[in-house]
C-alpha cells in the first residue's frame, strides 16, 4: 500500500493508458505459432524481438495502477497490455531503422512535453518553466532513501516514456514530409465543382428479391472472406452461449432484510443484548462500524451528495433527528442526522519543515530538527505577522517565496492533508499556528474566511438486501436442471430450452481469451469462463455451472464453436455481412439478366424490371441518387459519353444503368491554395494512424499466449 501512495503522490510514475493511446489498433497476429518447448517466460515476437513475462507484467501494472486512480476495473487489461507492448516494439524498430536514437540528453530533454508531464500544472513554476530539476532530485531521492520498489516502478515507467518518446519523434519525422501536389488540388475542385446530369433506372435489391428469393450459404460467405482475407483476419477466438440464473432476493429476503434494519434501529443489537439501538447509541460511528453494511464516512456533505430520501428533507432537520426506513438501490437504510456546519472557503498560507522520510521531503534533517525549527519559525511569525514573509526562506516547498506561500483558497472537500484541513476548520481569520501532515511541519497563516452553503455529516445504517440460503439453493437447483437439460443437445436446442425457459441467454460469437470481460456479464467469473473455454480439451458442445461469488448468481456456459488464428469461420461473421453478400448474389441476378434481354435503351430495361426512369443530378462530393450514396455510379457517370448508356453498375442499394445528358461547372468559393493546404492538412492527419496499421499489417507477430498461459497455469 506504501507503494501505491507514492504512485498517488508522483503523476510522473504513472504512464498507463496515455502511453500510446494514438497507439490503439488492434493486431491481427497471422498465426499461433507451435511452440512445444519454447521458454514460458517469452509470450511472443514482433519481427522476432521477444516480448518477456516480465516485460508484459511491468506493463500491465501500469495499466492497473492507472485503472486504480481513475476508479476503473483493474481486471481484464492483459489484452491492452499486450496491445501496448505490440505496438511499443514496432516504433521503436522503425525509430531504430531510420538511424535515430534516443539519447539520455534527449530524453530528460523532452521529458516536458510527455503527456503525463505536460498535463499536470505543477510540474510547471509560475512562469511556465519545467521543474525537471525538482523531478530528477525526486528520482535520487528514491534511491537514496532505499526505496528500492518506487525506483524500480520509476524504470518500468520510464521505458514507456522512451517509446512515447520515439513515437512522437518517428511521426514528426516522417509526418513533416508529407506533401500533395497541385494536380492533386486541380483534380479535387473539379471533381467538386463539375456536376452530371443523368437519366437512370434502378433496379433496388430489396423490391428484386420479392419475386426471386436468395438464400445466402455458407460458401458464399466464404468466397467473400477470401476475397478480403485482411478484413477478415481474426484472432483465435470462442463462440460461447451462456444462461444467467440471478439470486434475486425474494419478497421473503426483501422483508427479513427490513426486519433486521428495523430491529437494530428500533429494538436492540445482539451485541449488547438488545439495549443499544441507532436511536439511543452514545456512539454513532461505532454502531455503524459493527452493524451497517455500509462503513461510516465521517465528511461533511452538500445537499445534492445525499442520498435521494434525503436531499429535500435535510435542511430543515435538526441534530439527532433519523430518516427511514428507505430503500436505495439494494439496500433498506436509516440515516441520522449528526452536525451540519456551513462550508467555509479558506485562503492560507504555510511555511513547510519538511524532514528525511517525509512524503516529497528532500530535507536531510531530522523529524525532531525540523520540529524544533518549526517551533522557532512560529514564535517568531507569532511575535510579528510580518516576519511570515521573511520566515518563507527556510520553507521546503519549491517556490514558495515566489507564492508567498500561499495555497488559494480550499473547503473542506479540497484535496489535502487532513491535518492542514483541519487546522483551517478550527481557526478563524488571522490566526497563526503549527499542524503536522505526512509532508512535514507547517506554520499556517489564515488569511481570509468566506461561508459557503451548509454541510452536513450523516451516519447511514444499511443492511443490504441478499439472497438468502434458501433463495441461493433454489437458484442452484434451477440452473443444475437446466445444464440436465441441455447434456449432450445442440446449441440450437440449448438456445430454444433458454427461451423456453424465460432465461437470460447471451451469445456473443467471438470472444477473445484476454479480453477480460464477456458481454452481458462482467462478473468475476468471465475470466474464468474464459479459461474453460480455450482449455485445449474442451470439445464444442462441452457445459459447465458457474457461481458468481458473493451473490449466488449461477451461469450455465454452453462451447458454440471454435476460432484458430486466421480467416475468420463464415458463420460467425454471419450476421455482419450476410446482406452485403446477399446484395452481390442480386446484383449477379439482375445483371444477367439485364445482358440476356440485351436491353438497347433505359426504358427497356425499366420495362424489364417494372420500373421507371428517373433524373438526378450527381457529382464525387454528392454521390446521392436514387436514395442512396453510390460513389460508383458517379464514376460511372463521368466515364460514359454523353447520350450513351453505362455497363450495369453493382451499387449500395441496388443495380443503376446511367445516361448522361450533360455536365455543368458549378464554381465553388475559395481557390486552389486552399483546397491544397486542405489535402495536406487531411494527409497529415490520417498518417500516423495509417503508419501503423501498416506496419501491424505487414509485422510477423507471433502470440504465444495462450499456449504459454495454459502450460504454466497462469492466470
Amino acid at each position: 500500500m506504501a507503494v501505491l501512495g507514492e504512485i498517488r503522490k508522483r503523476p510522473w510514475l504513472l504512464m498507463g493508458v496515455i502511453a500510446l493511446a494514438l497507439l490503439a489498433f488492434l493486431v491481427n497476429p497471422d498465426s499461433i505459432d507451435k511452440i512445444f518447448g519454447k521458454n514460458p517466460s517469452i509470450l511472443g515476437k514482433v519481427n522476432g524481438e521477444e516480448i518477456s513475462r516480465d516485460e508484459f507484467n511491468d506493463q500491465l501494472f501500469v495499466l492497473q495502477q492507472q485503472a486504480q486512480q481513475q476508479g476503473q476495473p483493474q481486471n481484464g487489461l492483459e489484452e491492452q497490455a499486450w496491445q501496448v507492448l505490440v505496438q511499443s516494439k514496432l516504433i521503436k524498430q522503425e525509430f531504430e531503422k531510420l538511424g535515430l536514437e534516443l539519447t539520455d540528453d534527449m530524453f530528460w530533454s523532452q521529458l516536458q512535453y510527455d503527456p503525463m508531464f505536460a498535463q499536470n500544472p505543477s510540474n510547471f513554476d509560475e512562469k511556465g518553466n519545467f521543474k525537471l530539476q525538482d523531478i530528477k532530485k525526486q528520482i535520487e531521492g528514491l534511491q537514496e532513501a532505499g526505496q528500492a520498489e518506487m525506483y524500480n516502478a520509476w524504470i518500468r515507467n520510464k521505458k514507456s516514456i522512451e517509446y512515447r518518446m520515439m513515437a512522437r519523434i518517428l511521426f514528426g519525422n516522417l509526418g513533416n514530409g508529407i506533401t500533395a501536389s497541385k494536380k492533386e488540388a486541380d483534380l479535387v475542385i473539379k471533381q467538386r465543382d463539375e456536376i452530371a446530369n443523368v437519366d437512370y433506372v434502378k433496379v433496388d435489391y430489396t423490391s428484386f428479391e420479392k419475386t426471386n428469393p436468395t438464400k445466402v450459404t455458407t460458401q458464399d460467405l466464404t468466397d467473400y472472406i477470401k476475397l478480403h482475407p485482411t478484413r477478415f483476419k481474426v484472432d483465435a477466438n470462442r463462440n460461447i452461449g451462456y444462461v444467467y440464473f440471478p439470486a434475486t432476493p425474494s419478497a421473503q429476503d426483501d422483508a427479513a432484510s427490513l426486519n433486521e434494519l428495523n430491529k437494530l434501529f428500533l429494538k436492540g443489537s445482539d451485541a449488547s443484548n438488545g439495549t443499544e439501538n441507532f436511536q439511543n447509541t452514545k456512539n454513532d460511528s461505532m454502531f455503524v462500524e459493527l452493524n451497517s453494511d455500509v462503513p461510516y464516512m465521517p465528511q461533511y456533505l452538500k445537499p445534492e451528495q445525499l442520498p435521494t430520501a434525503l436531499k429535500d428533507k435535510i435542511s430543515g432537520a435538526t441534530v439527532g433527528q433519523t430518516f427511514g426506513p428507505y430503500k436505495e438501490q439494494n439496500y433498506y437504510i436509516v440515516s441520522k442526522l449528526l452536525d451540519k456546519k456551513p462550508t467555509d472557503s479558506t485562503m492560507s498560507s504555510h511555511i513547510l519543515i519538511g524532514y528525511k522520510g517525509a512524503e516529497r521531503s528532500t530535507a536531510t534533517r531530522t523529524k525532531e530538527q525540523a520540529k524544533k525549527l518549526a517551533d522557532s519559525i512560529l514564535a517568531d511569525v507569532k511575535s510579528n505577522a510580518a516576519n511570515f514573509d521573511k520566515d518563507l526562506k527556510f520553507s521546503d516547498e519549491p517556490n514558495a517565496v515566489e507564492r508567498k506561500g500561499s495555497v488559494g483558497w480550499t473547503t473542506p472537500e479540497s484535496q489535502f492533508a487532513p491535518g492542514y484541513l483541519n487546522f483551517l476548520a478550527n481557526n478563524s481569520k488571522g490566526s497563526i499556528g503549527l499542524a503536522e501532515t505526512q509532508f512535514g511541519y507547517h506554520i499556517i497563516k489564515v488569511d481570509d474566511k468566506k461561508s459557503g452553503a451548509m454541510a452536513y455529516k450523516v451516519a447511514h445504517l444499511a443492511k443490504a438486501i441478499k439472497a438468502s440460503d434458501k433463495t441461493e439453493s433454489d437458484v442452484h437447483n434451477k440452473a443444475t436442471r437446466f445444464i440436465q437439460q441441455i447434456q449432450g443437445k445442440s446449441f440450437n436446442e440449448f438456445s430454444n430450452i433458454a427461451k423456453k425457459g424465460g432465461f437470460n441467454m447471451q451469445n456473443p460469437k467471438a470472444v477473445t481469451r484476454f479480453q477480460g470481460q464477456l458481454p452481458g456479464l462482467g462478473t468475476d467469473k468471465d475470466g474464468e469462463i474464459l479459461t474453460w473455454a480455450f482449455d485445449k480439451k474442451r470439445e464444442i458442445g462441452d457445459s459447465d455451472i458457474f457461481t458468481v461469488d458473493g451473490t449466488g448468481d449461477r451461469i450455465v456456459a454452453y462451447l458454440v464453436g471454435k476460432q484458430d488464428a486466421g480467416l475468420a469461420n463464415p458463420e460467425s461473421v454471419r450476421e455482419q455481412i450476410e446482406p452485403i453478400v446477399k446484395n452481390k448474389l442480386l446484383a449477379k441476378k439482375i445483371i444477367d439478366k439485364i445482358n440476356a434481354a440485351k436491353a438497347g435503351s433505359l426504358d427497356q430495361i425499366a420495362k424489364l424490371f417494372n420500373t421507371t426512369k428517373a433524373n438526378s443530378d450527381i457529382n464525387f462530393f454528392n454521390a446521392n441518387i436514387g436514395g442512396s450514396m453510390e460513389s460508383r455510379v458517379a464514376g460511372a457517370a463521368f466515364g460514359v459519353a454523353n447520350n450513351k448508356i453505362s455497363q450495369p453498375i453493382e451499387g449500395m442499394a441496388g443495380v443503376f444503368v446511367v445516361q448522361r445528358k450533360s455536365i455543368r461547372s458549378n464554381k465553388m468559393p475559395g481557390d486552389a491554395k486552399q483546397v491544397l493546404d486542405a489535402i495536406q492538412q487531411q494527409n497529415s492527419n490520417m498518417f500516423g494512424q495509417g503508419y501503423l496499421k501498416s506496419l501491424q499489417d505487414n509485422a510477423d507477430i507471433k502470440d504465444y499466449r495462450i499456449e504459454v498461459w495454459d502450460k504454466t497455469g497462469h492466470q
